[in-house]
């Protein structure tokens, strides 16, 4: 299957650990319905050169993808999806979810918000809707 769907950036400065951002952004791909079951991860090597990251922090972000079941190695052939997270209906780039984020994202852009404003008050108001002992 495809491979290099998934591009990993890694923000060191950010306080996550790096293999969890690998997690993290191995799972958002999933949910926007950019690997799908029977999509092959990128090899371990091709994550180390372009993140330069170590090759064992890129081994224990797939091991944790395969503890949570949503990954699976395959001896010689590379580490393969194994479920889906994403509903077409809620984030495909047609659903009417996604067209009216778009459309907010837009306005707050057009009204001077950073990205940094965007991300609080996104926090802010999924908190008030998603409390933390529901995550």
């Amino acid at each position: 299957m495809l491979t290099g769907v998934i591009e990993f950036r890694i923000d060191r400065r950010s306080g996550v650990a790096t293999y969890l951002q690998i997690v993290q952004q191995v799972k958002q791909a999933m949910r926007l319905g950019l690997l799908n079951p029977g999509d092959r991860l990128p090899a371990a090597r091709e994550v180390v050169e372009a993140t330069t990251v170590n090759p064992n922090t890129v081994l224990k972000a797939y091991r944790e993808l395969e503890r949570e079941g949503l990954a699976e190695g395959r001896r010689g052939l590379g580490t393969f999806v194994t479920k889906s997270l994403s509903s077409e209906a809620t984030t495909g780039d047609d659903a009417p979810l996604r067209q009216e984020l778009s459309g907010w994202m837009r306005h707050a852009r057009e009204d001077g918000l950073d990205v940094e404003d965007v991300d609080a008050l996104y926090t802010a108001v999924r908190d008030e809707f998603y409390p933390a002992e529901e995550r």
